[in-house]
């Protein structure tokens, strides 16, 4: 397997990454190292996980997925075989969110408790605040380099405004420079990136590993009307792109998985691995068959004249 080089770091991360955001959400901890060690049992090694995972279930608390982790890497004692990387900033709850230095330098060591670790690959802003200098997060992530708690650092959503700033004052202060950047990108979802970001990220070599890779699951094929939609707890949220463009990908995409004997998941992951300014997509999964196809993916090659296809029928421009 070809690993990539993430930006300027020096993590060599497979072409797929875990999303963990379903752990201690729609499966508990047994279904979850069963994933894990699929995962890494196929040579990928890059697990995205974040501390706000996952605060929305009714009952928890936050760090649930990092906690199963956690106990994932001490129960196999295989730390030193795979790369961490997970988040601050977003909501907490009782007034635990931001960026702040103060913040950051508490949340951290929550999270490494929860990992049972004492590093973490990439901590990444998850969420800015607008209101906080970006100066003060890059000197609490300067610290935590130093102090060897943190390896590498990267951004989630941030302004591209911001983004630039940042990198700007990294340099004119000598701070840590955000090395990834973790944007929603998928073929639905392209204007926003691709407008925005793309080409800050090659021209300052930032690593780019992508969320809502399958459009929370919407290119996975499985949704092609309504009545698809009570297929999975994220059904509902379908209905916004079931529209002209939203089907003519799915097209395009049962087109191009017809021609290479494989599926609409391992397409739209494909498209992106294409993508020259894409690292590695993050994508989940619930089951071992549907990892199984993520992982499928990675060994896919389109032609030319595939992302063609797929970047017509995807296209946001009029």
């Amino acid at each position: 397997m070809n690993k990539r080089q993430l930006g300027r770091t020096d993590l060599e991360i497979a072409p797929l990454v875990l999303g963990t955001n379903v752990f201690g959400w729609t499966i508990d901890e047994a279904a979850s190292f069963e994933i894990l060690d699929s995962f890494t049992d196929g040579g990928f090694n890059l697990i995205d996980t974040a501390d706000a995972y996952s605060t929305w279930v009714p009952g928890n608390k936050g760090g649930e997925s990092e906690t199963i982790i956690g106990n994932w890497m001490k129960k196999r004692n295989n730390r030193a075989d795979v790369l961490i990387a997970t988040k601050v900033g977003s909501d907490m709850g009782n007034g635990k969110k931001g960026v702040t230095k103060k913040y950051i330098l508490q949340a951290v060591e929550d999270s490494l408790r929860r990992l049972q670790t004492d590093h973490i690959d990439l901590y990444q802003t998850h969420f800015d605040d607008e209101s906080t200098p970006v100066e003060e997060a890059l000197d609490a992530y300067d610290i935590l380099i130093k102090d060897g708690k943190v390896r590498w650092t990267g951004t989630s959503n941030m302004s591209a405004a911001r983004l630039l700033k940042s990198l700007e004052a990294s340099v004119s202060n000598s701070y840590p420079v955000y090395h990834s950047l973790q944007p929603e990108y998928n073929l639905y979802a392209r204007e926003k990136y691709e407008t925005n970001y793309e080409q800050i990220c090659i021209e300052n070599n930032i690593g780019v590993i992508t969320y809502f890779s399958l459009a929370s699951g919407f290119l996975t094929g499985k949704y092609r009307s309504e009545k698809d939609f009570g297929k999975s707890v994220r059904g509902g949220g379908m209905k916004k792109y079931l529209d002209k463009r939203g089907l003519a990908i799915l097209e395009a995409m049962d087109t191009v998985a017809k021609k290479h004997n494989s599926n609409d998941t391992g397409i739209a992951l494909a498209w992106l691995l294409a993508r020259s300014s894409v690292t590695a997509p993050i994508a989940s999964a619930t089951s071992a068959q549907q990892l199984k196809d993520l992982i499928k993916a990675t060994a896919l090659q389109l032609t030319a004249g595939d992302v063609i296809l797929l970047d017509n029928a995807s296209a946001w421009k009029e």
